[in-house]
């Protein structure tokens, strides 16, 4: 079979996991939002025992908050209802629950799936990546800046703070108005939602139990997002090469989890099923993946080999791979003999 043939099977093979199931649905969000609610509930009134215990009830609640954003996520592609406007009621939902604006997130991550591994295209739902030579031009300071944001402290740390604070909270220049008012009407119910628990429960509280839940489903989230397109290995293309399928395929990884932390993640570790077709809600992206054997080829990412991908800073786009600082260093100054020896 040719890669057209091949690609054309692949489309027809998933397409009957592309269809969600009420029932499911309903059941996602009972077993995660009603949780948050409880597990919220019980911090507040553990408080008065010993603050540890709710910071262990936030820690909880942050996996099933981790839930809802994927479900947030379905929505958003409007794969977890049949109908629209169930996808936009609790996409709008879930995303009060998470601080995530439904319809800017909605189009951005819409971009993201269009353009994935795309080097001609980077910079829209990405984490931020230069390959070596982009590097390399840079000034010191910029070099710098650069490993700053790469840092795992800052990219795990300051993230999810600079997401939820800044990002969710402002509009692309080129948002249209229906985006707009729906992000003006996030901020707004966020604000008096988060006002009203602090007048009621104070500031220290409304951190402990609701900042530090968002800032740990956070960290994990960006972690999720990361490891899922950061390894050895990845496929990235400029813009002329660049092939949808062997994005999706090649460029996401299969994150193999112990089925707890898979069911907290609502089964997003099958990334490449997921980018090969956004409309296969999450609870059968399993089934997908073990039933089309071409998405088995995926690249396996564990627990062990994705703190690896901690050291792969930069794309080396020649051979096809990430490297690290140091290997890019070591190239400049390959490159720099070899001048000098012209």
């Amino acid at each position: 079979m040719t890669d057209a043939e091949k690609t054309k099977q692949l489309r027809k093979d998933i397409a009957p996991f592309a269809k969600s199931e009420l029932r499911i649905s309903i059941q996602q969000i009972i077993n995660t939002i009603v949780p948050i609610f409880l597990i919220w509930g019980a911090g507040y009134v553990l408080l008065q025992y010993s603050p540890w215990y709710t910071a262990l009830c936030s820690v909880i609640a942050s996996g099933f908050v981790v839930r809802a954003f994927i479900i947030f996520h379905d929505c958003t592609h409007g794969s977890f209802f049949k109908n629209k406007t169930a996808n936009a009621v609790i996409g709008n939902i879930t995303g009060l629950l998470t601080s995530f604006p439904y319809e800017k997130w909605k189009r951005e991550h819409s971009i993201h799936h269009a353009t994935s591994a795309n080097l001609d295209k980077r910079g829209i739902g990405d984490i931020d990546m230069l390959t070596i030579d982009e590097y390399l031009e840079k000034s010191k300071l910029g070099r710098l800046g650069y490993r700053f944001y790469r840092n795992p402290i800052v990219l795990f740390g300051l993230g999810p703070l600079f997401m939820v604070l800044v990002l969710n909270r402002i509009n692309r220049k080129d948002a249209k108005r229906k985006e707009r008012l729906n992000t003006y009407f996030t901020n707004l119910a966020l604000l008096v939602i988060c006002t009203s628990l602090i007048l009621i429960f104070g500031f220290s509280t409304f951190l402990l139990v609701h900042g530090l839940t968002l800032f740990i489903a956070g960290s994990l989230g960006i972690w999720l997002f990361y490891i899922q397109h950061t390894y050895e290995d990845s496929y990235f293309e400029y813009d002329k090469d660049w092939d949808y399928v062997k994005a999706a395929v090649e460029g996401s990884s299969y994150y193999k989890l112990p089925k707890i932390l898979q069911w907290i993640t609502g089964n997003i570790g099958f990334h490449h099923v997921h980018h090969l077709s956004p409309r296969v809600p999450n609870y059968k992206l399993e089934d997908a993946h073990e039933s089309i054997k071409p998405l088995q080829q995926a690249t396996t990412i564990t627990i062990k080999t994705s703190l690896e991908s901690l050291r792969y800073k930069l794309y080396d786009p020649e051979n096809y791979r990430f490297v690290t600082f140091k290997e890019a260093t070591s190239s400049e100054r390959m490159r720099n003999k070899t001048s000098l020896a012209k």
